[in-house]
């Protein structure tokens, strides 16, 4: 049965975290050139341990130099469009109380949207007979703009905007976080968990994952509904068959997300391990009140 790593691991997880920041600030998944998904992970993780070391400080400089003129974050400096890691960076940028790039951040991420929930799409489906799913008139968010909505960059986009309004008063999300909700509840699999899009696969009803559920859990920490109970029921469920640090943390945070606690017995794997799964196994072990602050929750 999994679990993360023993509490007396966290402060040698921290310092190889820090010992792997790059020159410039940033972080990559395996060292090299520096990256935004891991540097804002690294961050949320240093945040969650209460860190305002140098290191700390540095990252959030890295980020606010790297953010794009539309107020997005591409993953890689070298690489051209902003994409869905602007939602991981403004989630990082949100322990830094003093940071414009917010701001401009939250407006690139309410300005984008799944291609299928457009009337220009729905339209041009519908006039080529192709059969319309259920739930394709919600809102979610794609990994690149102009691509269809996904669950994790909708998962992890409605945390930053909850994050946003919450701590520095941003005015203007509620009703894009309402149409992510929606969006993720239309795509709950018969199984009762998440897949990383659609509900079908090639017609048949497609397979939920862990790290999917424990994220869509986690941006629907506040929903009390049936479905949601289903959906905490299939986690639990889950939860023995992990063993991969993102699989294990994802689901662990879903489900303590909804007061339910995992068995700790056994240990995830960190051979090999990346920066992002380091920072996971410590934002997963936070106490409850630094992860739900992270998160945006508190």
């Amino acid at each position: 049965m999994p679990s993360v790593c023993p509490d007396t691991e966290t402060a040698e997880l921290l310092a190889s975290i820090e010992s792997a920041q790059n020159p410039d600030g940033g972080w990559g998944y395996h060292g090299g050139n520096s990256w935004c998904e891991p540097t804002a992970f690294a961050l949320l993780a240093l945040a969650a341990a209460r860190s305002t070391s140098d290191s700390f400080q540095r990252g959030l400089r890295w980020l606010r130099v790297t953010q794009r003129a539309d107020g997005g974050w591409a993953p890689q400096p070298a690489i051209s469009p902003s994409t869905w890691v602007t939602a991981p960076a403004v989630l990082a940028l949100c322990e830094d109380d003093a940071s414009p790039a917010i701001e401009k951040g939250v407006a690139w991420l309410q300005r984008q949207t799944g291609e299928e929930s457009t009337l220009t799409d729905r339209l041009r489906r519908l006039l080529l007979g192709a059969r319309m799913e259920s739930g394709e008139g919600t809102h979610g968010w794609p990994w690149l703009p102009g691509t269809a909505g996904w669950v994790m960059p909708t998962a992890v986009t409605i945390l930053a905007l909850e994050k946003a309004a919450l701590r520095h008063r941003i005015p203007g999300s509620q009703d894009r976080i309402r149409q992510g909700r929606e969006f993720l509840l239309a795509r709950i699999c018969q199984d009762g968990g998440w897949n990383y899009g659609s509900t079908q696969a090639l017609g048949f009803s497609a397979s939920s994952y862990p790290d999917t559920t424990g994220m869509a859990l986690l941006a629907l920490h506040d929903d009390a509904s049936p479905a949601v109970g289903a959906a905490v029921s299939k986690a639990a469920e889950q939860w023995p068959r992990c063993h991969s640090a993102q699989t294990v943390c994802w689901l662990r945070m879903g489900l303590e997300a909804h007061g339910v606690r995992p068995p700790n017995a056994g240990s995830c794997s960190l051979d090999d391990a990346t920066v992002l799964d380091r920072a996971l196994v410590i934002l997963a072990r936070a106490p409850e009140e630094s992860g739900a602050r992270v998160w945006g929750a508190v």
